[in-house]
């Protein structure tokens, strides 16, 4: 039986439950220790971990080579998810949330024997397909394999790619354009360094590797590899929304960062995958569109250097406990939709998205649209425009005081960066309306304060 999907992101909170797990699949069961536990070094026991993972909560049937990686299925879930977050949060509409009718096409890079991403990416949202690329002949095929014994043709294409190819060969893949990209590249420089790094461990690892060397090692490493998506991303530009990648070196991450910095990018997002209590890694995504992720999405990675961190896509404040929330929402559409901007307020979610081409909310714009002799309903937009300098979403809502005692509730604002490149002009917006707000107190306040 399969989850349903709105609860895929609950699955692996916590370890897997193998005995659970065993209760639910015989072929499992084999390989349970008595004491509950599972051998990872045991590469038959891991395969079949991920098969029965597959089948008890997506309802996937896959087979796997015992000579190629097996991947464990809660990490390639998170990277999923977080696509989900870093997709839904960029579609341009007022909700930051899934839009079921939204066709969306990916291209997993290096898809491996099962084609896992693909066939999760198509069980979690029935609207999303894939174009999956492989150098190794055996995982082209059994990758195929994979995606017929799941009916998924219709929604899947591998295809069997050489070494020298792009690593976008969007004409190769008969595309002019991607939704996104993903990628687990290999993450060895060499098969003498995998070696040196895993007799170096301290410990045992914890589980056993059966990755060959065409899908561990690259030259360079993944850094190379991620390196090298950058440079082909700079000609491609806007043919693909989000360029992502895992990694399995938090170094890694900000060394690649720091690349996107040399090329200019301003909008990129960072997170870390927790696999249960063992095994951490991180991912990166780029984007040569001004569409702008969520917080949550795009500053994923606890304790990463601050200067490496995208600009916070977010403001929030809370106004002073004497404005009620209808005073405070009428005033901030009120004064939202007398800009020459175009304005959309959801009254019964108290939310507003708005669009402008430049800075209309400065003295020295709304002095020039009064020399111009423009009323304020000639110079509202009725459609979103072409060209946005900057794209916001507006919410109010009600919460608690600060005060753990407290009983009474304030208003509370917030914004988010949508679109747009320029930080100082999404600052200037988020300083505009905080000063607006905070003196707008009803007529009744400022009387008994008088």
């Amino acid at each position: 039986m399969t989850a349903n999907m709105a609860s895929f992101r609950d699955l692996y909170k916590n370890d897997v439950d193998f005995a659970a797990l065993a209760l639910q699949s015989k072929e499992f069961a084999k390989y349970l220790k008595p004491n509950g536990q599972l051998d990872f070094n045991d590469s038959a026991a891991v395969r079949q971990l991920t098969v029965s993972l597959l089948e008890k909560d997506f309802g996937l049937e896959v087979k796997l080579p015992d000579d190629r990686l097996c991947p464990p299925v809660p990490n390639r879930l998170n990277y999923i998810l977080w696509l989900h977050d870093v997709l839904d949060s960029t579609t341009g509409s007022s909700n930051v949330t899934n839009d079921p009718e939204r066709k969306v096409v990916g291209l997993d890079i290096g898809t491996g024997c099962c084609s896992i991403y693909p066939l999760l990416g198509c069980k979690a949202r029935p609207n999303w397909n894939f174009v999956a690329t492989d150098i190794d002949e055996n995982n082209a095929r059994t990758a195929t394999e994979n995606v017929k014994l799941n009916n998924l043709e219709s929604r899947i294409r591998v295809i069997k790619t050489e070494p020298d190819d792009l690593l976008f060969p969007l004409e190769k893949l008969d595309r002019k354009s991607l939704d996104f990209t993903m990628c687990n590249p290999p993450f060895y420089t060499s098969r003498q360094e995998m070696l040196q790094l895993s007799e170096g461990k301290s410990q045992e690892p914890s589980s056993v590797c059966t990755g060959a060397d065409v899908e561990m090692v690259a030259p360079g490493g993944e850094v190379a590899f991620v390196a090298r998506m950058i440079e082909e991303s700079l000609h491609l530009r806007n043919q693909i929304q989000w360029y992502t990648s895992m990694l399995g070196k938090l170094s890694s991450v900000s060394a690649l960062v720091e690349k996107l910095m040399k090329h200019g990018n301003q909008n990129y997002a960072v997170t870390e995958f927790v696999q249960g209590s063992k095994t951490k890694r991180w991912a990166l995504a780029w984007s040569w569109v001004d569409r702008r992720p969520s917080m949550t999405a795009a500053r994923g990675i606890p304790g990463f250097p601050k200067h490496l961190l995208p600009f916070p896509a977010n403001y929030q404040f809370t106004l002073p406990s004497e404005i009620s929330i209808d005073h405070a929402t009428s005033m901030l559409n009120k004064e939202l939709e007398s800009l020459g901007w175009f304005w959309n307020w959801n009254k019964s979610l108290s939310t507003g998205v708005g669009y402008a081409t430049e800075n209309v909310w400065s003295r020295q714009a709304r002095r020039k649209m009064k020399l111009a002799g423009q009323g304020k309903s000639s110079v509202k937009l009725d459609v979103i425009p072409e060209e946005v300098a900057l794209g916001v979403r507006v919410q109010a809502k009600l919460v608690r005081g600060q005060s753990e005692s407290s009983k009474e509730h304030e208003v509370h604002i917030s914004i988010d960066w949508s679109q747009g490149m320029d930080s100082v002009l999404f600052e200037s917006f988020c300083g505009m309306l905080k000063r607006k707000l905070e003196l707008s107190k009803p007529k009744e306040v400022e009387k008994t304060t008088a």
